[in-house]
């Protein structure tokens, strides 16, 4: 097996860079000066030339809200370089895993989303992770859609929390949207198994198990700090107006493959490496 990694640089591709490290085979990770994901001229020629076996590719437009008034440099990113990436691995005969977004939907379903639920994003971030979705499918790889990512590697809401904490008496946190905290150690895990796997080809949900609120995961945070969880004041999303709306329920079930462990005792797992940055977080 030979790796390659896009999207180097970014928090999610730090730790998938130590995970197929571990495997003991070659990778290469690029960031955006390496490769740019964009030109379909230079990702056809360059995957032509390293021969990868199997494509991560964790580059993103992961600006949500810039989206909103950039959605055509947002698309650039998140739908026609996924369509070039997989164009390129039917090329080579290589395996194309490919990340996407809980924001494909459109938060309003009771329970979780299965993979095969009816998309309907509600921006324009969600629309464009939507459009690499169906160019990656069109072309018979896998989609690991995952959400509320967190890890050592990058600014995230487990570290801003961790900060936060040391900083103001209270804190108001948004109550009323549903998700799955995701730690980018056990995503990374996941996808290098899913690559490596007899699995079909075709969307997955890579997301811890369980489910929570941004205040209910802001509290199990001043928990495990040691700091009283009442300092974390609930609040609707309406008290931060944004200019990308946001699902309130973005709850992803798991009917294919492997579940990722429950998003509590992942936290617990990472607590020791949230307070260590720029190391392989793999436990």
């Amino acid at each position: 097996m030979r790796w390659l990694i896009t999207g180097a640089g970014g928090m999610l591709a730090a730790d998938v860079l130590c995970r197929t490290a571990l495997t003991g085979e070659p990778v290469l990770a690029l960031g955006r000066t390496d490769l740019d994901v964009r030109d379909r001229r230079a990702v056809h020629d360059f995957v032509a030339a390293y021969r990868p076996r199997a494509v991560l590719n964790c580059a993103a437009w992961t600006a949500v809200d810039d989206a909103e008034t950039h959605e055509a440099e947002a698309l650039a990113v998140n739908g026609d370089a996924p369509r070039w990436l997989a164009q390129a691995c039917d090329r080579i005969g290589a395996r194309l895993v490919h990340v996407s977004t809980d924001y494909v939907f459109d938060g309003t379903a009771g329970p979780p989303y299965p993979e095969d639920a009816p998309t309907g994003p509600v921006n324009a971030y969600g629309r464009t992770k939507l459009a690499g979705e169906a160019a990656v499918l069109e072309h018979g790889h896998y989609v690991v859609r995952t959400a509320w990512l967190y890890g050592a590697h990058g600014a995230n809401f487990a570290t801003t929390m961790i900060r936060l904490a040391g900083e103001r008496p209270t804190l108001d946190v948004v109550d009323d949207q549903h998700g799955q905290p995701t730690w980018t150690a056990d995503l990374a895990d996941y996808l290098v198994r899913l690559a490596q796997s007899d699995l079909p080809p075709g969307v997955y949900h890579g997301t811890s198990e369980g489910e929570t609120t941004w205040c209910g995961f802001a509290r199990e945070i001043f928990t495990l700090l040691g700091q009283d969880p009442e300092r974390v004041r609930p609040v609707p999303t309406s008290a931060f107006p944004r200019p990308a709306r946001r699902p309130a329920n973005s709850v992803l079930a798991h009917t294919r493959g492997e579940p990722i462990r429950h998003w509590r005792t992942a936290l617990h797992a990472a607590w020791p490496v949230l307070s260590r940055s720029r190391q392989c977080s793999v436990a």
